[in-house]
């Protein structure tokens, strides 16, 4: 099965390294480089919600906590999964992103591109709620 899957990260090379494994897979990539542009995108009245989004933390402007605070507030993205994606390891981060409902949390420095994708695959296959309890 095809998923549609929104890569948000300010880092291009990794982006793109990611972008083309889901891709290869079959899978449709929507990719952007900070906060603001996948809030624009989700809240446009015709947009096509992503399966999960994978969104790193740190950014210019609006930072991954900042759209996840978005996405949760608004409700956009209902149905969408968000795995966290980033080199924050820290545990304060952690607790955060589950306060935050996020589904998973990946350390970039810490999973090759195929444990990557297997991860999101299986989180977005999974039927369990999200760490911290139901949405």
């Amino acid at each position: 099965m095809a998923y549609r899957i929104y890569l948000v990260d300010d880092d291009r090379f990794l982006v793109d390294l990611y972008a083309v494994k889901f891709r290869t897979a079959g899978h449709e990539v929507g990719v952007f480089s900070s906060g603001e542009e996948l809030l624009a995108a989700l809240r446009k009245a015709d947009a096509k919600m992503p399966n999960v989004i994978l969104l790193d933390l740190v950014m210019p402007g609006i930072g991954g906590f900042g759209a996840l605070e978005a996405i949760r507030k608004e409700h956009l993205a209902q149905g969408s999964k968000v795995v966290i994606l980033t080199n924050q390891g820290q545990d304060s981060d952690i607790e955060k992103a589950k306060k935050l409902l996020a589904d998973g949390y990946v350390i970039k420095a810490s999973a090759i591109p195929s444990e990557v994708f297997a991860e999101t695959i299986r989180t977005i296959e999974s039927r369990t709620p999200p760490v911290g309890g139901p949405r």
